[in-house]
Order: C-alpha cells, then structure tokens, then sequence
C-alpha cells in the first residue's frame, strides 16, 4: 500500500510543477540570446504568429510528454517486477523526463518572447497523456519502453515539419526545434537498447491519429 501511496504523491507532485510551477531548465536555451531581438525585428506579424501557434504546439506536446513518462513511473512503480527492478524502470523514465523538462522551458521562454501563449487546454491534455502512460507502463516493461521509442519516432518527423515550416528568419525557434528533435533521437536510442518492443501496426495508428487531433487544436487554442 506504501508503495502505491508514494507512487500516488510523486505522481501528482509532478503534475502540479508541470501544470502550474514556472519551469526552470537544466541546461540553456539553444537559442542565442544576442540574436533573439535581432530575429524577432525581422520577422512579420504574420511570421510572428505563426512561430507562436508552431512553438505552442511543441509546448503541448512537452505537457504531455511529461504526462507520458510520469504515467509510466507510476505503472512501474506499482507493477509486478521485483522493487529494485520497478524502480530502476521509473528512473530511467524519470532521467528522459528531465530533457522534456528543458524542452517545456525552451519553448515556454521562446513563446513568451515571441508575445504568444501556452494552449488553453494543457490540463486537459496532460489528463489524457498521463492515462495513456498508465496503460503503457500496465502493459509491461518492454511495452512501455516500446511505446517510448514509438512517440519519440513520431515526435522527431513531427519536429521535422516543423523544422520546415518556421519562418526563414526565426532561428531561435529552429535552434530550439532541433536540440529538441536530437534529444528524441537519444530518447528513442536509449528506450531501445532498454528493451523496448516494437508495437502493433494499428496501435502505431492510433498513437498517430491522437498525436493529430492534439496538433491540430493546439493551434489554435
């Protein structure tokens, strides 16, 4: 009961600092600060609101990046594995959520100075990604650890759209977008080498399909 118990408290203490604390990252920006005004003078509204709804969709998808590797520390802390086992497993996804933690920073700092927003509906989508890494971490360890290696393949060609589609003259955010894409490369690496299986075809699919309605209302609001 213990262990449920803590794993309950880790798990909403790290919601809460998700949702709600200002976000601090363990390493800087990619983005050049002396450069940073110079590329916001030069880019249009248009270009500027553009950049604001791209980088709002990658602050969403950090959200619930840190929903994911949240809910499947708590699965591996109440699954069936022997303890030490179990918590190894929460650490090494606790070690990937400490990237995405630098990642919500990055993209947070860059929305702000680009005078943009974080989506209206980050609780929302942290709700739904925490239950999805519950069910992942449930399935087992080499699922779970598959199911990292998934998302982080489809966050990297995701990353690369956006790499494409960010306005010439907006280098921060590509900076930031490709730290970003290398991390989920290592993440997907390390997930792998970990034990990671591959996943069916039409969870695959389905992963895909919730990954777009999230990008496409992100957007927006």
């Amino acid at each position: 009961m213990s262990t449920v118990v803590d794993a309950t408290l880790i798990a909403v203490d790290n919601a809460l600092r998700t949702l709600f604390a200002p976000h601090r990252a363990a390493r800087p920006t990619p983005a050049v600060s002396t450069e940073r005004a110079a590329d916001a003078a030069q880019m249009t509204p248009e270009q500027r609101r553009l950049s604001g709804a791209l980088m709002r969709v990658n602050h969403v998808g950090e959200i619930c990046a840190q929903a994911l590797y949240t809910g499947q520390a708590f699965a591996a802390r109440v699954g069936r594995e022997q303890p030490a086992e179990r918590e190894r497993i929460a650490r090494h996804l606790e070690a990937a959520a400490q990237d995405e933690t630098d990642h919500l920073a990055w993209c947070q700092q860059r929305l702000d100075e680009l005078g943009d927003r974080r989506s209206l509906l980050c609780p929302l989508w942290y709700a739904g990604a925490f239950a999805i890494g519950v069910a992942a971490g449930l399935a087992g360890r080499g699922v779970s650890l598959g199911f990292v290696v998934e998302t982080e393949r489809q966050v990297e060609a995701h990353l690369d759209g956006h790499l494409d589609r960010l306005p010439p003259p907006d280098h921060p955010s590509r900076a930031i977008v490709a730290q970003m894409k290398d991390d989920e490369v290592r993440h997907a690496r390390e997930a792998k080498a970990a034990g990671g299986v591959e996943l069916p075809t039409p969870v695959k699919w389905a992963m895909r399909a919730a990954a777009k309605v999230m990008t496409t209302v992100a957007h927006r609001i």
